[in-house]
């Protein structure tokens, strides 16, 4: 796969390339303290979002033996159909496009999708998220968004459900844009996390965690 996979497809959408990292928390375990993270100045009051999802993919899972995820969210500021590639280098390219008004998928995403499969496309899990985002400011602006997530997840095709909390830290547009910093960023990160009493993934995603992978 190149580093753009939607080149020369119709449909113009937004492109986004994530760079996060994720953590695991207990329901009761407090937010991290964010004091010792260089270059924020301030953080943001909490934004509470409803968040709900539904994943789909073909039976024998064409689109996940590709990397890819495709799903339809409502709820928050980027509600809408989304793609998300395999990992390259630091992140992943996620490219999106407005919610329809009936549920069906629009012809850009289906014409996307055609990349990977042309088979039928049936939705596998449902997950649900109450989620609190907060912003780390810096001198130029937005650092990293942070997010607090209760997860509600459904396997639809074994009918099984599961719940976890966990964190993401994603880096923003005043985010460090060298190699050096962006370590050092998520390095007092990873220290404020763990003082809270976070700690590493169980999981890489949570569309794995719901089929339980």
């Amino acid at each position: 796969m190149t580093t753009d996979p939607v080149e020369g497809v119709a449909g113009d959408p937004q492109r986004t390339f994530e760079i996060e990292r994720k953590y695991d928390a207990d329901p009761g375990t407090p937010l991290p303290d964010w004091t010792d993270v260089p270059g924020v100045l301030s953080i943001t009051e909490g934004e509470l979002r409803e968040l709900d999802a539904r994943y789909l993919d073909t039976d024998d899972r064409a689109l996940a033996q590709h990397g890819i995820a495709l799903r339809r969210r409502t709820g928050g500021p980027d509600a809408g159909w989304h793609i998300k590639g395999p990992r390259q280098g630091e992140g992943r390219l996620e490219l999106g496009w407005p919610l329809d008004e009936d549920g069906r998928m629009p012809d850009a995403v289906a014409e996307t999708v055609g990349q990977w499969t042309s088979g039928a496309l049936v939705p596998i899990a449902r997950i649900e998220n109450t989620r609190t985002a907060f912003h780390l400011v810096g001198p130029a602006g937005v650092v990293a968004e942070f997010v607090d997530d209760h997860v509600r997840a459904t396997d639809l095709r074994a009918g099984t459900h599961s719940a976890w909390r966990e964190w993401e830290m994603e880096l923003g547009p005043a985010a460090p844009a060298d190699g050096p910093d962006r370590e050092a960023f998520f390095a007092a990160v990873e220290r404020a996390v763990q003082a809270a009493g976070g700690r590493p993934p169980s999981s890489g995603s949570k569309l794995a965690r719901a089929l339980g992978a």
